[in-house]
């Protein structure tokens, strides 16, 4: 009682408007401890604009693992694939921007934009980064009925059939779509373009012969190369992934110049108050830094990377300017 009798003078002779101001302004002040303390207070959902199967899957549930074993809250995974990753992106753009709601993004979050003339969110304003969480090479990978070995032989092939070879993608924009892109116009080939609704379908048809090459994230193909089912003739980064020492970048094989570096995070809408976004990027780097995690991400050829929400949102920023600039210049359309 004595600390609403306080309040009481602070209020004397003030309109009723100018005290509801005044009481409004207090609650801001305090919302945003309030809210960092009592955060997460009911279930999370992790949002993955992909089919179960790929590393963008296995991050949201080792995240949504690692939430509820620290915060005592369900934390779920909810695959919302579709629409070049459009629809759960979007699902997640209009959501209440409370922390309750968030979305798994890599390489193609930073990409899809330069594809189309419309979007249904603004991929820099809709959104509020938490924290970049691991990166890995893609892996240049052919069915084994294709009789090619190098990156050399692959090219001597493509120019000699020009339009015949056909290549999976998950679909457009997707990190393995804009590497052969970019593949083919440094290298001046031509092969078509077979774009799926995810990693684990394109895969399938790749191991049965229905496509015969394609570039993938390293955890998604790389038990196929060891079992002998796929051929890997070289990898996308700058440098030889600790997996696969003995498969040479393909700028190293023949094509210089060649780069691209597959990236993973994690975002929540824009409008989500810092503190929340402060305490999910605590707990992000948190998991990242653990030994299980860690040990179980390498044996995929996945390394993580935890960073503030500034260093991702630049990331994602500089990520758009340079893959706008490969769309550009390769000439990539949505097909």
């Amino acid at each position: 009682m004595s600390e609403k009798k306080n309040w009481i003078p602070a209020f004397a002779g003030m309109t009723r408007r100018a005290a509801g101001m005044m009481l409004a302004l207090v609650a801001c002040l305090f919302a945003p401890a309030a809210a960092s303390q009592t955060y997460p207070s009911k279930p999370i959902r992790i949002v993955v604009p992909y089919p179960p199967g790929g590393f963008n899957d296995t991050l949201g549930r080792t995240l949504a693992a690692k939430f509820s074993e620290a915060w005592g809250q369900p934390a779920v995974v909810e695959n919302k694939p579709g629409g070049n990753t459009l629809i759960g992106s979007e699902f997640v753009a209009k959501s209440a921007p409370d922390g309750y709601t968030l979305l798994v993004v890599a390489f193609p979050f930073s990409v899809v934009p330069s594809l189309f003339k419309t979007m249904p969110y603004d991929t820099v304003k809709e959104f509020a980064p938490v924290s970049l969480a691991a990166q890995s090479p893609n892996l240049l990978v052919v069915n084994p009925a294709l009789p090619v070995k190098t990156v050399g032989e692959l090219i001597a092939y493509a120019k000699a059939k020009p339009g015949t070879l056909s290549y999976a993608s998950t679909g457009n924009g997707s990190s393995n779509h804009i590497s052969m892109e970019l593949f083919k116009n440094l290298a001046g080939v031509d092969i078509v373009h077979i774009p799926y609704k995810g990693s684990a379908p394109a895969v399938t048809d790749l191991l049965g012969g229905q496509v015969l090459l394609m570039f993938d994230n390293t955890p998604n193909v790389l038990p196929h190369v060891k079992s002998g089912r796929l051929r890997a003739l070289g990898q996308s980064g700058t440098t030889r992934g600790a997996l696969t020492p003995e498969v040479p970048t393909v700028a190293e094989a023949g094509v210089p110049g060649y780069e691209v570096t597959v990236w993973f995070g994690l975002v929540a809408p824009a409008g989500t108050p810092r503190e929340v976004v402060d305490k999910l990027n605590g707990e992000v780097r948190r998991i990242l830094a653990m030994p299980d995690v860690r040990e179980k991400f390498a044996a995929q050829g996945v390394e993580p990377v935890g960073s503030t929400p500034e260093q991702f949102g630049a990331h994602i920023r500089e990520q758009m300017a340079k893959w706008g600039k490969v769309v550009k210049d390769a000439g990539v359309k949505p097909e």
